[in-house]
């Protein structure tokens, strides 16, 4: 009995073993992956086509092709999809990185039409693609889905990924227009993924009035709440590093914290069913405009890579597991042995309700945006509107992490609708990843001429960390007086007129900014006291 029991413990251990060393070589693969995107990508950075979505995208299929032919067809990646994986250890730094190096300024310029993009025509676009879907599926017999699948499918195809566009603009030369591009993607994905939350937490067999208006309520309650307890964690942040000098004995602490505040934010989100995306991504502003400037000198410049450098690897490894994961083949068993034709169908009306379902919500937004505004400057021309429309026609890491949550509960991809739809999401992704993407650069230097010196005077206010290094690229021989005063001299009509005091929200905040919060949270223009730093002894150059 006892030498039974012992041989079926070591060959379990054995088994173990064997398990824990197929992972180790699979994350050593899946690493090595990351570094030939990263080099390849570098390689092609000139290219007119090709940018590091598509490149990481290009050899994750390769890679799933080679993998599919040593396992005879059986698998097609590394690592197993997780939902958890992705909203848990990947988005974070990936949004919060996208409010701490967001140019405030621009950003809360054009607050009210980025909100009006990201929320309002998000959902615009949530209730064509719902409608569109139900219309259509229901008479190609796809499947059994509920009426809460099709609304499911109208959040899903409603997340946009506008990384492509944002790798092409430029937010110094092209200002405006990469922080509408730029914020409503982030408010867009938000916003889908709280609709996405809302229709899950309802009975939605029986819609009434009553469901409709506890449903709008969930919402504002989930994107108000969220934004709030990503202020006050950014707040408690800069307030603990401004008060306790973190930076007397060791800026490494002072760059943990930043870190663990930053990601317990997030995790606080999830803990109380809030939009994360939301609560980390104001983290990021508030800490970029009061924590990061509590902290000394090098703890600065260390931030400001380590969160990009975090953000970066996190988008090459989405983009090199979706190209993996298009090819499993579990999820092409079921759709090839039923009908081919109709799994292309199903993803050709798809995208032409991405289509439809953007632009009519962006030309008559900024129609409506445009009326608000004075200034030629601030209105958003007919070839930005274009760029617009194109930037949000990509699908990425969101649609299909919330497509794998709605359609692997029951069953995972046996069922004949659920894997009909992961499919059709994954077509989508790679389709308008590859091909929309492709077209972005080009399409771009078409609509958009070399930007104007104009434009990178406008949007030179040094109030991000990403603004910080730009005194350590210079000579070091010219003082930031002797700038402002170059700049006195030669003014132009524009600067002049945007530096001209308006009562508009902006004003009204930095007032009371400068009055009430500054002072206890610090900001721009605390110096933290290090002694024997060159903070301490150049201190007046963040005067």
């Amino acid at each position: 009995m006892a030498i039974g029991i012992m041989s079926s413990l070591l060959a379990k251990s054995g088994t173990i073993l064997a398990s824990d060393h197929s992972s180790v070589v699979s994350m050593n693969l899946f690493v090595a992956l990351l570094c030939a995107c990263i080099v390849i990508g570098h390689l092609l950075e000139e290219s007119r086509w090709m940018n590091e979505s598509i490149t990481a995208l290009a050899i994750g299929l390769c890679t799933g092709i080679v993998i599919l032919l040593t396992t005879g067809g059986k698998s097609s990646h590394l690592l197993v999809f997780s939902e958890d994986l992705f909203f848990i250890y990947l988005l974070p730094p990936i949004i919060f990185n996208a409010g701490f190096q967001v140019k405030k300024k621009q950003f809360f310029r054009n607050f009210m039409t980025i909100m009006l993009f990201g929320a309002i025509g998000t959902l615009i676009s949530f209730g064509i693609i719902s409608v569109g879907a139900i219309q259509f599926f229901k008479k190609m017999n796809i499947g059994t889905l509920q009426i809460g699948d099709y609304l499911a499918i109208g959040a899903i195809f409603s997340a946009t990924d506008s990384v492509c566009t944002l790798q092409v603009l430029n937010q110094d030369e092209t200002p405006l227009l990469y922080s509408l591009v730029f914020g409503e993607g982030v408010v867009n994905d938000a916003t889908s993924v709280v609709l996405f939350n809302a229709i899950q937490s309802f009975d939605l067999s029986h819609i009434n009035s009553t469901i409709a208006l506890q449903f709008v309520g969930n919402f504002l309650y989930l994107f108000i709440l969220s934004t709030l307890l990503g202020v006050l964690a950014g707040l408690l942040s800069a307030y603990i590093i401004k008060k306790l000098y973190f930076g007397r004995h060791s800026t490494d602490r002072e760059v943990a914290l930043m870190m663990l505040m930053a990601y317990l934010s997030y995790m606080l989100a999830e803990l109380f069913y809030l939009s994360a995306i939301l609560t980390v991504f104001f983290c990021g502003i508030v800490m970029s405009h009061y924590t990061w400037h509590n902290v000394t000198e090098s703890s600065r410049v260390t931030t400001k890579h380590a969160f990009a450098t975090l953000s970066f690897v996190a988008e090459i490894f989405i983009f090199l597991y979706v190209g993996m994961d298009a090819l499993d083949i579990e999820k092409w068993r079921v759709v090839i042995s039923d009908s081919p034709g109709k799994s292309v169908g199903v993803s050709a009306i798809l995208l032409g309700l991405i289509l439809v379902g953007r632009a009519a919500f962006v030309f008559p937004l900024s129609f409506i945006s445009n009326l608000t505004k004075k200034a030629s400057y601030e209105k958003v021309g007919f070839k930005q509107q274009v760029t617009i429309w194109w930037a949000g026609l990509m699908r990425g890491a969101v649609s299909m992490a919330l497509s794998y949550n709605q359609f692997t509960s029951l069953g995972h991809t046996q069922l004949r609708g659920n894997a009909m739809m992961i499919t059709s999401t994954i077509t989508v992704v790679l389709f308008s990843t590859v091909v929309f993407g492709l077209m972005t650069k080009p399409l771009v230097r078409i609509l958009l001429p070399s930007p104007k010196q104009l434009t990178r005077m406008i949007s030179s206010e040094p109030s991000t960390p990403k603004s910080f290094i730009v005194p350590l690229l210079g000579n070091g021989n010219e003082t930031e007086g002797d700038q402002s005063n170059r700049n006195i001299t030669r003014p132009t009509s524009l600067r002049m007129l945007l530096s001209t005091p308006s009562h508009t929200v902006h004003y009204y905040w930095r007032k009371f900014d400068d009055a009430f919060m500054r002072p206890v949270f610090g900001g721009r223009g605390f110096v933290p006291f290090v002694p024997g730093s060159p903070t301490e002894q150049n201190g007046h150059q963040w005067q």
